[in-house]
């Protein structure tokens, strides 16, 4: 049996837009209203560069990534063709106006999905004997 766990209003949830929604191990998970009102859920990371799916365009039953414009179906999780990856979809229902995720998926679905690093947070251990092969390590950067 379904344990269910309540997230949020559907108030909560701007038109065309999402709610993130916090899990305790792994990424956010995206709650996503499309224009007629139909709620989705799906891991908050593009399958494409880990982008933040949350912040895109919902459009139809699809999000865009705000990073690199890949379609996402929201239905799915699937990148719109020619593209191609999938991000995990999440069990969702609603009663009462409120929002209701499946408490087993959040605790296990994706949880060792990770957000790619980029910037000063991507830099390599150049720490040791490492530092000398490194090629940032003569300019500083490392």
């Amino acid at each position: 049996m379904t344990h269910w766990i309540p997230v949020c209003t559907v108030e909560d949830i701007p038109a065309l837009g999402a709610r993130r929604v916090a899990r305790e191990h792994g990424l956010d998970v995206a709650v996503f209203k499309a224009a007629d009102q139909r709620l989705f859920a799906l891991l908050d990371r593009c399958p494409h560069k880990g982008g933040p799916l949350s912040q895109g365009i919902v459009f139809g039953h699809s999000v865009a990534c705000p990073l690199h414009n890949w379609n996402i179906a929201l239905d799915s999780g699937q990148a719109a063709a020619p593209d191609q990856g999938q991000t995990p979809r999440f069990a969702l229902k609603v009663e009462h106006g409120l929002v209701y995720l499946d408490a087993h998926e959040l605790d296990t679905l994706a949880t060792e999905a990770k957000r790619p690093l980029a910037g000063p947070a991507a830099r390599l251990d150049c720490s040791g004997p490492a530092r000398r092969a490194c090629p940032g390590a003569a300019s500083g950067a490392c």
